[in-house]
């Protein structure tokens, strides 16, 4: 790089510093008004409803108000929950009634901490036995901080029920700012998938086609012309659990001095559902920008929490940062972008924050530590315990193997093994834990053998742990890599109809809408054919197990066939196939061996799933492994067949994502024999 251009760049960093700093570093100022309060540091102005809890107002930048001024107050930063009574207040036989939307509508203010450096409120609603029925039975604290010379805010809240409170589910807890839809068009939630995105009003009839569900909608006649033809729907931008630290929206118009970027950084994943693969929608056409806490998407009711009479609880969400940015220099996101990611770093080395002033949030020295060394034997590959590099090792509440993707109602804590296979895992809530671990390449799950008691200031060295993997002979033939996901397996183009631009030539690209419609197109009368030994999963193998649409518009099952070849069939042993779903939804698959027409099939899951991940346009959702015997006699010298039966047929989103599978021949043949 020349002088010159050393100079320049030096000129907007400077520019760009500017943007995003502020003159003013004067303390924090707190102003109680009889139906508002505001927080004031200098930098960002924060307005919200007194008593109800709501934002209702963000200043920043020039900019009176960066969330919707046309929504009621109550529609623009709140928190939020989807319950519904639990127990024997469930409609008849089980069935879900309506959920119930509570956006948390608190009625008593609290000033917890006020100076100069930080003010902190606290907004709480108190249950009691007269709201049984109107309100999910719930003690609700929801706190807001503002620090001095910040430039943004934080909020968490605390829920709690009571041992003696009645039983409830809830499906769902969230909060969401909705920014102005007039200034904030450019949504970003990772380095490759960001766009400028179509208005609300372009998902309205007259300007919008609803698809097969509300949430998709074509883009017929929207305002600006360039996003004509495409489909807009909300779970095509969802994002792991892993990788959702930081997103959000960009004000860029031409008519003013500097972008703008409003931002929703999550610096810990420890209070959020079902571990790091967990999806969660993000930010989406409204503008919306949302942390999720918890959900049943891509789950199902797996994932619903059920509280029980007699059930006390208590758990702390967030914090989160609502960060905002300015450049004034020029339009383009890039920049406010990388500072957002710079914050998001920040923020993460910080957690857990000192500042909360909940005895119930936690601090570093309040907390435990837990380290290790992870390997992995697999006797029919190597004898060698191998360290593992990149393994996801966490700590979850207590239960089976593999639990921790069901779990919801505690706390966990995840990390990942270096290029040795160490791990440490730092900073984790005192209580009883197991350990499980997942493995790249290798099925199944890890659980450690005993229970981990985290006490305040703790330390467990546990050692080398070794994870044996599922297995009882040589691999024969495999299919897929077995990571947890269908992403490997053959994606087909979108039908033109029905594309989403930001993912045309994009490695997401399972995420364009309608692509089970595909499938009949590709197969209209034969089911899918593997040949192994000749066949490429990367190509002859299609991602989703789905329903056929017929000319009538029903749907039929569909029988997938692997042909390959044995020869020297001990037929008085037994054979394993191992089978790794990455989803399934109302699905039964069905495994018989060279007779299509067995009945009853060899093995058969029966109806199971609930993760709709094939319409939310996922690559996986609810991981199961299923290992089924297979005895010799079944088998023959020569060609044989596997026939993989996917049963039901009630409508286009039935269906199945593998993720691996695993022939492997009788168990006495060894790697060292």
């Amino acid at each position: 790089m020349n002088f010159n251009n050393i100079f320049l760049f030096l000129i907007l960093q400077f520019i760009f510093i500017l943007g995003c700093s502020s003159s003013d570093n004067s303390g924090v100022r707190l102003d109680i008004q009889e139906k508002h309060v505001i927080i004031d540091n200098g930098i960002v102005q924060v307005n919200i409803s007194n008593p109800e809890g709501y934002v209702i107002g963000i200043q920043y930048n020039g900019i009176d108000n960066l969330l919707e001024v046309q929504n009621k107050e109550f529609d623009r930063g709140y928190w939020d929950i989807v319950w519904e009574q639990g127990g024997e207040k469930r409609t008849e036989k089980g069935a879900k009634k309506k959920d119930s939307l509570d956006r948390m509508e608190t009625n008593n203010l609290t000033v917890i901490v006020e100076n100069e450096e930080q003010v902190e409120l606290s907004f709480t609603r108190i249950w009691n036995f007269s709201l049984e029925g109107k309100l999910a039975p719930l003690n609700f604290d929801k706190r807001f901080i503002m620090l001095r010379g910040s430039s943004g805010f934080y909020t968490y809240a605390i829920y709690e029920h009571l041992k003696e409170w009645p039983a409830f589910d809830l499906d769902n807890t969230r909060v969401a700012f909705k920014p102005r839809k007039d200034k904030f068009n450019y949504m970003v939630i990772a380095d490759d998938r960001q766009r400028f995105m179509p208005l609300p009003d372009d998902r309205l009839p007259g300007r919008g086609q609803v698809l097969a569900y509300k949430e998709a909608v074509r883009l017929v006649n929207p305002i600006e012309p360039e996003f004509k033809g495409e489909v807009d729907d909300k779970y095509e931008y969802s994002i792991e659990s892993r990788k959702n630290q930081v997103h959000g929206w960009i004000s860029i118009n031409s008519s003013e001095s500097k972008s703008t970027g409003f931002w929703i950084i999550t610096p810990s994943n420890e209070f959020r559902s079902a571990g790091p693969l967990k999806q969660y929608l993000a930010s989406h056409a409204g503008p919306t920008s949302l942390s999720v806490f918890h959900s049943t998407h891509y789950s199902g009711a797996d994932l619903i929490m059920k509280f029980g009479v007699n059930e006390p609880w208590k758990k702390v969400f967030g914090p989160i940062f609502i960060y905002l940015n300015s450049d004034s220099y020029g339009l383009s996101p890039i920049n406010l972008w990388e500072d957002a990611k710079h914050q998001m770093v920040n923020e993460v080395e910080s957690w857990p924050y000192t500042f909360p002033a909940s005895k119930d949030f936690l601090s570093s020295a309040q907390r435990g530590k837990v380290e290790g060394r992870l390997l992995v034997r697999d006797r029919f590959i190597s004898d060698a315990f191998v360290p593992v590099k990149g393994a996801y090792v966490g700590l979850a509440p207590p239960g089976d193997v593999g639990s921790w993707q069901r779990e919801c109602k505690g706390y966990q804590f995840w990390t990942i093994t270096d290029d040795k296979g160490y791990f440490s895992i730092i900073n984790i809530l005192p209580g009883d834990y197991n350990l499980y671990s997942w493995v790249n390449g290798y099925i199944g799950d890890y659980q450690y053998n005993k229970s981990i008691n985290i006490t305040s200031g703790s330390e467990f060295k546990l050692g080398e742990l070794v994870y044996e993997p599922p297995r009882d002979g040589p691999t024969l033939w495999e299919i897929g890599i077995p990571d947890r996901s269908a992403a490997e397996f053959y994606v087909p183009d979108p039908n033109p109809l029905y594309i989403n631009k930001l993912y045309l030539n994009h490695s997401d690209r399972y995420r364009q809408y309608g692509l089970w419609e595909r499938y009949a197109e590709l197969y209209p009368k034969e089911d899918l054919v593997y040949n192994v030994g000749t066949s490429d999963y990367k190509k002859d193998w299609y991602f989703a197990q789905n329903t056929r649409k017929k000319d009538n518009n029903t749907y039929e099952g569909t029988t997938w066939q692997i042909n390959f070849n044995l020869d020297n069939v001990n037929t008085n042993s037994t054979y394993k196939l191992r089978l790794a779903l990455a989803s399934i939804h109302f699905a039964e698959l069905q495994v018989r061996i060279n007779n299509s027409d067995a009945n009853p099939p060899l093995f058969t899951t029966k109806v199971i799933g609930k993760d709709n991940t094939i319409a939310r346009h996922g690559i996986h959702g609810m991981y199961r492994l299923y290992n089924v015997d297979v005895q010799g006699n079944l088998l023959v010298n020569g060609n044989n067949t596997i026939f993989l039966t996917q049963a039901a047929n009630n409508g286009p989103f039935v269906g199945i994502l593998y993720d691996y599978i695993r022939l492997e021949g009788p168990p006495q043949i060894h790697f060292n024999d």
